[in-house]
């Protein structure tokens, strides 16, 4: 019955959606149709909302940029190039104007069983059912407005489709240091491999004890797993394991940059010993030449070729195959020795020089932007103290998000039993809830600000 009594109330909801959708393909109706798409009422409706101001700027704000972006290319006023441009735009708007539209009719459909339930003042049963319904249309509201929330918090896309370089270098401690960097390192093998991503050594120095004083590593998806751009879901929130398989390599590791302290008894002493190792993950740049002469033009580089040292038999000493580079605008340096080709040395040192280079670059961006502000997170500096492994107490800390975790053995196995259970994996979730939680707090900042800069007009 409250189906059928709903039905009258429904009808001119309905027709105002479909007017919305037919709008869609009348650029000249863009103003009509960026004031149906209005979260002003949601706001200040009967029925609660978990959405607050600076979120429903956001969501307003990027809804009416989708509907603009719709009249032009539907107007042919932007040329081929503006496009291509303006349809990626458009694609990375979509889901939060389709959530918002869902979100519109979602309240309309409320407001109309409210109305129904208000008539039959005198009709129990009905009054039940209608409360039925407002209960489940709630839910399904709540749901979706933290569709909105998670849609509308700036993502990283290198986060999704961006190969890493992982350096690793012993810091205090000597031998046991060096222990600790091989140890490291052969965790984020596995949890590399786990995933069926590709792990490739660029160049490292081991020790006579079979730790490493430095090396530089390459993960990319390319090796068999897969990777792709953020995925939304209007019906669901995705689980932390569901986020994390979405990750390509520089966003599954990116959090690993930073001082790790590790505090054991040394294989050649009986006491506790206190070392350090850092870690810093930076962008890979594109395999392709176009990319990489893009980023590091020849005129800038200095080759120089030089004849290996240490192990290696008779082409040791004998052949120039090893190789370094050196952007000179910069002064970085990568020099590598460890094939016997001069042309596979000569690869991996410009993979190598161009990551950092690439990571310099944004830093300087990040500093123009005023992006380099104090954070809980830490600023992914390698002498930034990030975590701490304890021994004795068989005890991980992460000192960013005050997370621990026991049995440091079973989180070195490197992901065996699922994304979740290697040490990148166990930590992972908890440091993009912090990332997500900075962002959010940025928002209502940025609304703060608006706010002020409004008052101050006034």
């Amino acid at each position: 019955r409250c189906h059928k009594r709903y039905a009258s109330f429904a009808t001119s909801s309905i027709y105002n959606n479909l007017e919305t959708r037919i709008n869609l393909n009348h650029p000249s109706k863009k103003t009509d149709l960026i004031s149906k798409r209005n979260l002003s009422s949601l706001s200040s409706s009967s029925s609660s909302s978990t959405l607050s101001p600076a979120i429903i700027r956001k969501v307003q704000s990027m809804s009416n940029r989708h509907a603009e972006i719709l009249s032009t290319l539907q107007s042919d006023e932007a040329s081929s190039n503006d496009a291509t441009a303006l349809g990626k735009e458009l694609s990375s708007l979509a889901n939060v104007a389709s959530l918002l539209d869902k979100l519109t009719s979602l309240e309309e459909e409320f407001k109309s069983i409210q109305e129904l339930s208000e008539e039959a003042v005198n009709d129990e049963e009905l009054q039940q059912e209608c409360r039925e319904e407002m209960d489940g249309l709630n839910e399904k509201k709540n749901l979706l407005e933290q569709c909105l929330i998670e849609a509308v918090i700036p993502k990283d896309e290198d986060d999704y489709g961006c190969d890493a370089i992982l350096e690793i270098r012993a810091g205090t401690g000597g031998d046991e240091a060096a222990l600790f960097a091989n140890d490291l390192l052969t965790s984020y093998e596995k949890e590399c491999k786990a995933k069926g991503w590709k792990f490739e050594i660029l160049s490292q120095s081991k020790t006579v004890l079979g730790g490493i004083k430095e090396a530089a590593v390459s993960i990319s998806g390319n090796g068999g797993g897969s990777y792709s751009s953020y995925e939304t879901n209007e019906t669901s929130i995705a689980t932390e394991e569901e986020t994390l398989n979405q990750l390509g390599p520089y966003g599954f590791y990116k959090f690993e940059s930073g001082v790790h302290r590790v505090q054991r008894v040394p294989v050649n002493d009986v006491r506790i010993h206190t070392s350090a190792v850092s870690v810093a993950v930076l962008q890979a740049t594109n395999d392709n030449a176009t990319d990489a002469s893009a980023l590091l033009p020849t005129n800038e580089l200095r080759i120089e070729v030089f004849r290996a040292s240490g192990a290696g038999g008779q082409h040791v000493n004998t052949t120039e195959s090893a190789v370094r580079i050196t952007h000179i605008p910069t002064g970085i340096t990568a020099a590598i020795q460890d094939e016997r080709s001069q042309h596979k040395n000569k690869a991996k040192a410009m993979k190598l020089v161009s990551a950092r280079v690439n990571e310099k670059r944004r830093e300087e961006e990040a500093r123009e932007r005023g992006d380099a502000r104090n954070s809980l997170m830490g600023g992914g500096n390698r002498s930034e103290r990030i975590r701490t492994y304890n021994y004795p107490q068989d005890r991980i800390t992460d000192h960013r998000c005050k997370h621990s975790e026991h049995g440091i053995v079973k989180l070195f196995e490197g992901g065996v039993d699922g994304v979740l259970s290697g040490l990148v994996g166990t930590f992972a979730p908890s440091m993009r809830r912090m990332y997500r939680d900075e962002m959010l707090q940025q928002l209502e900042e940025e609304e703060q600000e608006e706010k002020g800069k409004g008052k101050g007009k006034k």
